[in-house]
């Protein structure tokens, strides 16, 4: 299995995170590390997955969700 690191920026909303962690499990990575900080209207979600799939199967469906502002390795 491969490992990655992902830093997304998103808007604040109390259900992105929930609608970003669903997208995660749905498409069969697993969450290894997970560190949010709060800056206001937006927030900044680093994050580190694991799965044997590509990681563009998983980007892909994080930059379709409508709160997601940018995403990057």
């Amino acid at each position: 299995m491969t490992e990655y690191q992902l830093q997304l920026t998103a808007r604040y909303r109390p259900e992105v995170l929930e609608r970003i962690l669903r997208v995660v499990r749905h498409r069969g990575f697993t969450v290894l590390a997970l560190n949010g900080n709060n800056q206001g209207e937006t927030f900044t979600l680093n994050l580190t997955v694991r799965s044997e799939r590509a990681l563009d199967l998983l980007k892909n469906q994080l930059l379709k969700l409508p709160d997601v502002i940018e995403l990057s390795e």
